[in-house]
C-alpha cells in the first residue's frame, strides 16, 4: 500500500473537517454542512478508503505495549520517568490517566469513524466494484473495533454513522458479544467481496485471507473453536506459503512476501513531531524500541524502549532459527563488530530485533518517527497456529492441530513434535510465544487463555484483563460509562 500511502496527503482535507487527528471521538470538530455533498464518484470513495486505512499506522503503539503489558519485555527507555505511561503499564500500575491507552481509544475510534463515513453514504453512488471498496471499509472497521474490545471491553459502538460530538450522551457501551456479531458479519462480506490479490500498486488493501483469518481470529476470541478452524482453513488453503528463509521476514526485502496475509505499510516520505505521533507515516515504534546511542553496522539508534526480558531470550532452543531474529544480543553484537552503544532503563542487554531501525532507510524529517518497517499484523505461522489451537482446544482434531504446529517449528529448525491432549495445548501457546515474540499478541494471548496471572508480574485476576477507559472519555460523556472493574 506504499502507493496509498503517498497519495493519502490529497485526502487530508477531507478528514480535517471529518474526524483527522482529533484526541478523542468526543472531542471533534463540527461536520462540514457540505460534507453530504461528497461520495460523488468513484474517486470520492477511494479517496476516502485511504483516508480510513492511514489510521492503521496509529497502531504501533497498540503492538509496543502489546508487549510492554506482557511477560516478553520491559518498559525500558531512558529513566523510570521516560514516557510514564509506557512505565505504569509495564508494571502494572496504570490507571484511567495514561496518555499511551488514551492514545489507543483516541486513534482506533478515528479509524472507526472514518470507516463508518464511507458506509454512512454507501448507497450514494453507485459505480464497478463498489463492493469492494465497502468490503475494505468494513474490514478496517472491524479491524479497529476488534483493538478496542481487546483493550477496553465493552465499548460504545456505533455502525454506518459517524460518531460525533454530542453523541457520548446517548451511546451506550454495547457488550462486547454484540460488538463481535457485527464483526463477524462485516467480516464475511468482506471475505465475500474482496480479492484475493490485488495488483503490485495496491499492495496493502485487505485480500479475502486477511478478512478470513481477521474472521477466524475473532472466532477464537469468543472460543468458537470450530468455526475458527473452518475460517483458518480457507485461509490456509489460500496461496500463502511460510517463507523459506526466516532471517529476510522483517527485513525490508521480506515486505509484503508469500507469507504475509496483512501488513500495516509504513513509508519515509513524510516527517512528523512529537506532537503529533499519528501524523508519521513511519513506524514510530521502530524509533521507540532501537538501541540508545548505537554506532556501528548493520543498525540504527533509538530510545531503548521495549526491551526482552532474559527469560524470553531463554525460552529458545539451542537450534531455533528464530532467536536471533526476533531478539538481538547487543552484548556479543557489540563483541562480534566493535559496535557501541548505552545502557537504557532496564537495559537487559537484548533489543526486540524484528522492529529497530536498519542503516540504509531513507528518513525525513525526524529519523526516529519516519522508519519505514511495516509491521507484519497477520502472517500465515500466526494463522497456522491459531487453527492449531482451534484444532486443539476445541477438541476437533488433535493430528491437525499437531500437524500446523510442527510446520511452523520444522521451519524454525526444530523438531517435530508429539504431544497430545493438555500437553499439546501447552506446546501450541509456547509456539505461539516463540514465533511472535515481538509482534504485540503475547499478553493477548495470557488473558484470552487464563494464563496472565501466573505469568505477568503484577497482574490482578478481575482487573488487568481489561484496560481502563480514559478518564477524560468518561467525564466527556457526562459519566453515562461505568468504568472497568478495579480502576
Amino acid at each position: 500500500m506504499k502507493t496509498l500511502k503517498i497519495t493519502s496527503i490529497l485526502f487530508v482535507f477531507v478528514f480535517t473537517i471529518v474526524t483527522s487527528c482529533s484526541d478523542d471521538f468526543v472531542d471533534v470538530e463540527s461536520q462540514d454542512q457540505n460534507s453530504e455533498d461528497y461520495f460523488n464518484s468513484e474517486g470520492d470513495y477511494q479517496e476516502a478508503l485511504i483516508g480510513a486505512y492511514d489510521l492503521l499506522q496509529s497502531s504501533y503503539i497498540n503492538v509496543m505495549l502489546g508487549e510492554i503489558a506482557s511477560n516478553n519485555t520491559l518498559a525500558g527507555g531512558e529513566s523510570a520517568n521516560d514516557v510514564v505511561g509506557i512505565q505504569e503499564i509495564d508494571d502494572m500500575i496504570h490507571t484511567p490517566v495514561n496518555a499511551q491507552l488514551r492514545d489507543i481509544w483516541s486513534w482506533m475510534y478515528a479509524g472507526v469513524n472514518r470507516a463508518n463515513y464511507i458506509m454512512e453514504f454507501q448507497g450514494k453512488t453507485e459505480f464497478t466494484n463498489k463492493n469492494e471498496v465497502l468490503a475494505q471499509a468494513r474490514f478496517l472497521r472491524a479491524y479497529y473495533y476488534f483493538e478496542l474490545v481487546k483493550w477496553f471491553g465493552d465499548v460504545p459502538f456505533a455502525v454506518d454513522k459517524r460518531i460525533q460530538f454530542g453523541d457520548q450522551f446517548e451511546l451506550d457501551r454495547t457488550p462486547k458479544a454484540e460488538i463481535y456479531a457485527q464483526l463477524e458479519s462485516d467480516l464475511i462480506f468482506a471475505s465475500e467481496n474482496l480479492p484475493v490479490s490485488w495488483e503490485e500498486a495496491e499492495t496493502g488493501r485487505a485480500t479475502k485471507g486477511a478478512a478470513q483469518a481477521l474472521l477466524g481470529k475473532i472466532y477464537l476470541y469468543q472460543e468458537k473453536f470450530s468455526d475458527a478452524a473452518g475460517a483458518f482453513e480457507q485461509v490456509i488453503a489460500g496461496p500463502y506459503t511460510l517463507t523459506t528463509d526466516y532471517n529476510t521476514i522483517f527485513e525490508q526485502e521480506g515486505e509484503n512476501n508469500n507469507e504475509s496475509i496483512f501488513e500495516v505499510q509504513y513509508t519515509d516520505k513524510e516527517g512528523a513531531g512529537f506532537g503529533c505521533l499519528q501524523c508519521s507515516e513511519g513506524n514510530v515504534a521502530v524509533g521507540f524500541n532501537g538501541i540508545r546511542n548505537y554506532s556501528g553496522p548493520t543498525f540504527d539508534s533509538g530510545f531503548s524502549f521495549n526491551v526482552p526480558t532474559q527469560e524470553a531470550a531463554d525460552q529458545y532452543e539451542a537450534a531455533d532459527l528464530r532467536k536471533d531474529v526476533a531478539i538481538l544480543d547487543i552484548v556479543a553484537w557489540s563483541a562480534e563488530t566493535g559496535a557501541t552503544y548505552a545502557e537504557g532503563y532496564e537495559h537487559t542487554g537484548f533489543f526486540n530485533r524484528k522492529y529497530i531501525a536498519r542503516q540504509g532507510d531513507l528518513n525525513t524529517g525526524d529519523a526516529n518517527l519516519t522508519n519505514p518497517n511495516n509491521y507484519r499484523a497477520i502472517r500465515l505461522a500466526d494463522v497456522l497456529l491459531m487453527a492449531a489451537e482451534a484444532y486443539n482446544r476445541g477438541g476437533l482434531d488433535d493430528s491437525k492441530a499437531l500437524l500446523y504446529l510442527n510446520r511452523v517449528r520444522v521451519r524454525a529448525g526444530l523438531a517435530e513434535s508429539n504431544e497430545t491432549g493438555t500437553s499439546l495445548t501447552s506446546a501450541i501457546y509456547q509456539e505461539r510465544r516463540l514465533e511472535l515474540l515481538g509482534e504485540g499478541h503475547q499478553f493477548f494471548d495470557l488473558v484470552r487463555t487464563g494464563r496472565a496471572a501466573q505469568e505477568i508480574q503484577g497482574f490482578t485476576s478481575g482487573k488487568h484483563e481489561l484496560f481502563p477507559i480514559p478518564s477524560i472519555e468518561i467525564e466527556l460523556a457526562g459519566d453515562r460509562w461505568a468504568q472497568n472493574p478495579g480502576y
